[in-house]
């Protein structure tokens, strides 16, 4: 039989569509039409250049953060008259505003569209940059990057969600690892691009984006498919909920990210996370009435993408932490300039890119548990290293912290692919709300590791080695707990009446989704080459119709 036409998500035009003969198990039904909002991985080269449009968003953004950072004493000696306090917000307003509209952004760019929500948001950021690089004054360099915040909030839930569909599910992986590998690029090259842009004007950190910008919204709207919300499926607006999750996350945010400024007992910060507690349970009150919320709690029926929700945010408190603390041990206990820290600590981003490129190959050899588990469970080793032998001043650097960077490089660049990739066990018509919850595990992990770490060591400038070993035990500890988080990986994807979505992270042919019908059926998937276009229900005979490879 023959499908309806299907939006083909590689080309952006309607075509027709025919099923493909599905993988059938006993007891299976005749095959049904493929939903209308059907999209099929997109062909030849074009996947690999719609990666390219969506990484560049992804490498903007983090190197964007890297550089201000390394940036930041060139800035203040701009702004002499300003505070410490009042300075810090130029790098603030961007943390805590990008952590805080991850998730209503992502809802946003699924109830428009992907691709329009992307070019809005490259174009944004672009605008932020010109005028970053052209503030006059301090307010205005802060309300810029703040705009800045928003534009990378949008972009960033977007282009994972635009390219994951563009491969098939057997490179799915591969697609992911690259994305990361691509942020694996931005942070090592990020304090050396700040320090050279920022020895001759620290605005050409920001001004150097707009090029980049212009570039990948051209080829973007060239190249992104046309997407949209699923047909015959209208979404309600929810905006007390976006203001509650909105004014949650950046409360609790402000909270970790001013905490070492204001005192951890502080009644500000104690304020601000009374304030993101209560405002966060009201959210859940709230999304859990509404009839199509911001979040919806149906997100989390996946095991699997609530497994990486909490497996990321376990693993980035790791991430950040070790990342701070070994800063901390160059610059400060062995007495390190800063640019031979940044030297020390490449070993770390350029195993991540290495490794995240061929994490497709690994994953289709280990399975995707294994290679969570794995990945967790290398990064767990990284700080163990460091307890048993780093000390010193750093003459034996070799052997004493190099090898626990390539450790946790070999961690990231294994975990970190396979659980971004659950966003595509997702229904389409939540496939950015579900990248911006996952990307806000990545936010909200790095400032409470960074805000866990300057707490164990006291806010010390030059913490000494106890208290580092302390941090580097807390690091161990979550680590592992990212490690546990990746043992309930799964391989299921649930559909939605009217719409078919392929299902594994790194699987090479038939997927099965379980249908949200209430009537206890299950879709089998038929890649059929790739395009997925045939989909039947099949009846529990009591056999697992999903076959691992």
């Amino acid at each position: 039989m023959t499908t309806p036409s299907a939006k083909g998500r590689g080309s952006g035009v309607s075509a027709p569509a025919t099923a493909s003969a599905p993988d059938t198990a006993p007891g299976s039904d005749t095959v049904p039409a493929a939903a209308p909002d059907q999209t099929d991985p997109a062909p030849g080269r074009r996947r690999w250049l719609i990666l390219a449009v969506a990484s560049a968003a992804q490498f903007l953004a983090v190197l964007d953060m890297i550089a201000v950072n390394i940036a930041f004493p060139a800035i203040g000696a701009d702004f002499s008259s300003a505070s410490t306090a009042d300075l810090s917000w130029v790098l603030n307003a961007y943390t805590i505003v990008l952590a805080a509209l991850l998730v209503p952004a992502g809802r946003l760019a699924d109830a428009i569209g992907g691709r329009r929500s992307f070019l809005t948001g490259i174009a944004l950021f672009g605008l932020a940059s010109l005028a970053c690089g052209a503030a006059p004054g301090l307010g205005t360099l802060i309300a810029a990057r703040v705009v800045q915040g928003v534009a990378a909030a949008v972009l960033v839930p977007t282009s994972l969600s635009l390219a994951l569909p563009a491969f098939p599910a057997r490179e799915r992986a591969t697609a992911v690892g690259v994305w990361t590998a691509v942020s694996a690029v931005a942070a090592s090259s990020g304090p050396v691009a700040g320090g050279l842009l920022a020895a001759t004007d620290w605005r050409l950190i920001f001004l150097v984006n707009p090029p980049v910008v212009l570039a990948a919204w051209v080829a973007g709207l060239r190249l992104l498919p046309r997407t949209g919300p699923v047909r015959g499926q209208r979404r309600r607006l929810d905006p007390l909920g976006t203001l509650l999750v909105l004014l949650a996350t950046g409360s609790l945010t402000t909270s970790c990210v001013e905490a070492a400024d204001w005192g951890y007992g502080a009644p500000a910060t104690l304020g601000f996370l009374a304030a993101g507690l209560v405002l966060g349970a009201l959210a859940v009150a709230h999304v859990r009435r509404h009839p199509d919320p911001v979040v919806d709690p149906a997100l989390f029926r996946t095991r699997a993408f609530t497994a990486a929700a909490l497996g990321l945010l376990s693993y980035f408190l790791a991430y950040a932490s070790l990342l701070l603390a070994a800063t901390l041990l160059f610059t400060g206990a062995w007495g390190w300039s800063t640019v031979s820290a940044g030297l020390a600590v490449t070993p770390w981003p350029l195993t991540v890119l290495v490794v995240s490129m061929l994490s497709g190959r690994i994953v289709r050899v280990l399975g995707e548990r294994t290679a969570a588990i794995t990945g967790g469970l290398c990064f767990v080793a990284g700080p163990m290293w460091w307890l048993l032998l780093a000390g010193g001043d750093g003459t034996h650097y070799a052997v004493e912290l190099m090898p626990g960077l390539v450790l946790a490089g070999l961690g990231a660049g294994l975990y970190q692919p396979v659980m971004f990739a659950a966003a595509g066990l997702l229904p389409a018509r939540q496939l950015s709300l579900g990248s911006g919850v996952l990307m806000m595990s990545r936010q909200g992990g790095s400032a409470l590791g960074v805000a866990a770490l300057v707490m164990i060591t006291g806010g010390a400038a030059r913490p000494g080695l106890d208290a580092l070993r302390a941090g580097w035990v807390f690091t161990a500890v979550t680590a592992a707990l990212a490690a546990v988080a990746g043992t309930a990986l799964r391989t299921r994807v649930r559909t939605e009446p009217g719409e078919v979505r392929t299902a594994e992270v790194g699987e090479a042919t038939a997927e099965v989704g379980e249908a949200r019908t209430g009537q206890g059926e299950e879709t089998r998937t038929g890649q059929g080459g790739g395009n997925g276009s045939g989909a039947a229900p099949i009846r529990r005979c009591g056999t697992d119709p999903i076959r691992h490879h």
